[in-house]
């Protein structure tokens, strides 16, 4: 572990939670997430031994423990109450960037299959009906195109495959917009009207889809950082109507009943 060599608790809590990944590494936990695998997945660019490293480091610090299934050969990763206390300091970090730090997002920023993660982990699974649901996402021009969630009563999968069920409801967005709107800084309405989503499928359910459709925890920290900018911007004695709350959860302004397309094989395996 690297120290600074001061007596200072500010030292001592940086020399744990500042090191490169680690603030990540935690909000992917703090978000239920316990496999190794699974961590690795919503961090790409971070090496496997890095990882490792890097958890061993939490463990020693009695922030994360390692817990054996009971087919005692693999292992999930659980906070401790120590690791549990770090939630507010995670998430006030990031609503501290989502109002000073948080511009337009460079294009390599931009990964599918973190934010696949992200909107699975995000469904609202006590509002989904008891029956499977299956919503293919197109993200048109980004390489890795075409994702799909199976959503049943109790458990949201991600599927980067086709996984051979009958269509429910087509997403298709581009890739920077489905994050604008994930992350609060665009409402799923303006998105529609504004022709950067469109969702196919029978009404009510396209209609449910945004009931089901959760944000980031952090979406009322990004749109109050929007409104903050869009204050700061009008002329002295000038006032905004608009508020700094969260986005707004509005009914979805357009619902649409066309038949839902399906791609051609060669395109859904890309």
């Amino acid at each position: 572990m690297n120290s600074y060599g001061q007596y200072c608790p500010v030292a001592k809590g940086a020399e744990i939670f500042a090191d490169r990944w680690t603030p990540l590494i935690l909000r992917e936990m703090l978000a239920g997430v316990h496999r190794f695998s699974d961590i690795q997945r919503g961090l790409p660019g971070i090496s496997r031994s890095l990882l490792v490293e890097r958890l061993r480091r939490l463990e020693r610090a009695n922030v994360v423990e390692r817990r054996v299934r009971s087919d005692g050969r693999t292992a999930d990763y659980h906070l401790t109450p120590a690791g549990e206390e770090l939630r507010p300091v995670v998430m006030a970090l990031g609503e501290w960037a989502a109002r000073r730090a948080f511009g337009d997002p460079e294009p390599d920023e931009l990964k599918p299959e973190v934010l696949m993660g992200w909107i699975a982990r995000g469904v609202k699974r006590d509002l989904l009906p008891d029956h499977r649901v299956i919503v293919r996402f197109d993200l048109g021009s980004t390489r890795k195109r075409w994702w799909w969630l199976v959503l049943q009563p109790g458990d949201v999968s991600v599927c980067r495959h086709d996984p051979g069920f009958e269509l429910d409801i087509s997403v298709t967005a581009e890739l920077a917009d489905l994050y604008r709107v994930w992350l609060g800084r665009l409402t799923l309405s303006e998105a529609i009207c504004d022709e950067l989503v469109r969702i196919d499928g029978a009404t009510p359910l396209v209609r449910a889809f945004s009931r089901w459709f959760g944000l980031s925890p952090l979406a009322p920290a990004v749109h109050g950082g929007l409104q903050s900018c869009v204050v700061d911007d009008l002329q002295p004695g000038a006032s905004s109507s608009t508020g700094s709350g969260p986005p707004p959860t509005e009914a979805l302004p357009v619902t649409r009943q066309s038949p839902v397309r399906q791609p051609n094989q060669a395109v859904a395996t890309r």
